[in-house]
């Protein structure tokens, strides 16, 4: 998903950053960050993100964000999602049978379901009745005996009613019950961070992820479904609806599995890979959008062949790559992404940058994620930077590969604008509580200005290469992200992260001349939250370029100068700068 820079009432949207909004603040004399205004909304303005406040957290928080011992008791291998869906009624009705091995001997299993949702029956792999009971979105699920260890089951869920509706998708999911140009029904779901329970039930935690999932939706007459993975079979009902089974080969995220229902026309296009592999590319649109679908999805080879040189392979040959239209802006759907940025370049129209007109946001920064996120995941949601700081990051990439280094920078540079500077970008774990919306722009400066201190663009590339490539379909934390990249890049970059994620405030290089006749000593270090805090930085004296290798301990650099010199640190860098 991607950061809502823009709202508005009655669907008019405005600025983030308009002047009613922000107050600019100047900072001591001296002090100022490279290459940004720094920016802090301080109004109340309906906007969640930017709360600076936490608020104590609850036990259903707990239910939802922690795996606890009703959860990490088994492991899921397959959903088999069969459902029904009535948009005239707002209604979905099915059932969901779920395969898994146990690991730890339990009687007692945790499910997920929104309340909204009622379940009907649940039973075992031999037809036989399951007790349960409700706690919130907790389902606790009772077997007669003990489950043992390396047992097979299978547990089936039936479930009817009346979803909660999207209040404002994808931001603040559920299922949007909408209609199209023509009035006909158009249903689509979005449930990042909400939770896929919100439609079906499921164990609906991150980690867990089948290893494949059939999703059968059945319909009205004149309508279709497209759902992640392959078409595998359409079947008239007697009643003249329609069912569509889909089947997903590789692991799934919970919340990347999708339905979208509506008047869709289908054409296809293939890519072929850096590995010699063919790629089914389905576009799944309004009929009368056919046109331009096809004039704007141009921009999908390009994408793709950038981001496998960059990043290896795309992680789901198997399920092939869809881009599917949807009412809302877009959303990074395993192998089906929502696309709804009006076959326009920016966002809906809108850019942050002159370069951020030269593509279609949605389309790239969606796919990103099928790399970081889908393939990719963090292990909890108070590690979605690793999602979305890699995405946003991943957008400069593509930038980078059809217009070029300096375009790129330009590109990140205006990403500055955006930052907020509210809380740390790592948020609070077990609880399903995710970071400061920094993790979009800051999170990607910060990768931007990793490279910049690396200085050596076969080792960086490798480095992220490898990380995508040997953790496919993986989960990582912090720590063994953070640790994966230290010990690639050949240096321990510990501080240097715990400063730009688990910290508010930009690092801080001060300065400080002092002259001697013909010559003087620039003297410079870092200041930051976090000890031990180092990072090269290139500045530049008098017009002539300087590496400072600095840390928290003051350096000196002499120079045959008898004059303070002007000292321009470079912009690549995301720091602030005290020139004392």
């Amino acid at each position: 998903m991607f950061v809502q820079s823009y709202r508005g009432d009655s669907g008019h949207r405005e600025s983030l950053f308009s002047n009613d909004l922000l107050i600019r603040h100047f900072r001591p004399e001296g002090l100022r960050s490279v290459g940004v205004i720094v920016t802090i909304c301080l109004l109340a303005v309906g906007l969640p993100f930017l709360a600076t406040g936490q608020s104590a957290f609850s036990r259903a928080d707990s239910l939802r964000g922690t795996l606890s011992r009703e959860r990490s008791c088994y492991d899921v291998r397959f959903y088999d999602l069969d459902i029904r869906v009535d948009p005239e009624k707002k209604w979905i009705g099915g059932t969901n049978r779920i395969h898994f091995d146990v690991v730890e001997e339990s009687k007692r299993l945790q499910v997920d379901l929104f309340p909204e949702l009622q379940i009907t029956g649940i039973k075992d792999g031999q037809g036989r009745k399951l007790r349960f009971n409700r706690e919130g979105n907790a389902v606790f699920v009772d077997w007669s005996s003990k489950l043992k260890v390396g047992e097979k089951a299978i547990m089936e869920i039936a479930y009817q009613g009346s979803p909660r509706v999207a209040a404002n998708p994808p931001w603040d999911g559920g299922v949007s019950w909408g209609s199209d140009a023509l009035g006909a029904p158009w249903v689509v779901v979005t449930c990042q961070n909400l939770g896929a329970s919100v439609w079906w039930p499921n164990k609906d935690h991150q980690t867990e992820e089948p290893d494949s999932m059939r999703i059968s939706v059945t319909v009205p007459p004149g309508l279709i479904n497209v759902s992640n993975g392959r078409l595998r079979d359409t079947a008239v009902q007697a009643d003249g609806w329609m069912r569509y089974e889909w089947f997903v080969t590789n692991p799934i995220n919970n919340y990347s599995v999708t339905m979208n229902i509506g008047r869709y026309a289908n054409f296809r296009d293939w890519y072929v890979g850096v590995q010699g592999d063919s790629l089914s590319l389905d576009y799944y649109v309004m009929p009368e959008q056919i046109d331009k679908a096809r004039a704007q999805f141009l921009q999908v080879q390009p994408m793709l062949a950038c981001f496998e040189e960059h990043f290896g392979p795309y992680p789901f040959y198997e399920d092939g790559y869809k881009l599917v239209e949807s009412p809302h802006p877009g959303m990074e759907h395993q192998s089906a992404i929502a696309y709804g940025n009006h076959y326009e370049n920016g966002y809906r129209g809108r850019f942050g940058s002159e370069e951020a007109k030269w593509f279609d946001f949605i389309i790239i920064h969606e796919t990103a994620h099928e790399w970081f996120g889908n393939s990719l995941t963090s292990r909890d949601i108070a590690d979605m930077w690793i999602h979305e700081s890699f995405g946003t990051y991943m957008e400069a990439v593509y930038v980078e590969c059809l217009y070029g280094y300096e375009a790129a920078c330009r590109y990140m540079e205006g990403k500055k604008q955006e930052v907020l500077f509210d809380r740390p970008v790592v948020g609070t774990y077990g609880v399903q509580q995710e970071g400061s919306r920094d993790m979009y722009p800051k999170g990607a400066l910060m990768l931007h200005t990793l490279r910049q201190a690396v200085a050596d663009d076969k080792k960086w590339w490798a480095t992220l290469r490898k990380l995508a490539v040997e953790h496919r379909h993986d989960h990582l934390d912090y720590e063994a992200l953070t640790r994966f990249l230290s010990m690639e890049l050949g240096a321990d970059y510990g501080p240097f992260f715990r400063q730009y994620l688990k910290e508010t405030a930009l690092p801080v290089l001060h300065l400080r001349w002092k002259g001697r006749g013909e010559t003087g000593r620039l003297e410079y270090r870092w200041t930051a939250n976090v000890p031990r805090f180092s990072l090269p930085i290139r500045v530049i004296v008098d017009g002539e370029e300087r590496m400072l290798y600095a840390n928290d301990g003051w350096k000196v650099l002499s120079l045959k100068k008898d004059a303070r010199p002007v000292i321009v640190a470079d912009p690549k860098w995301f720091v602030d700068i005290l020139y004392e």
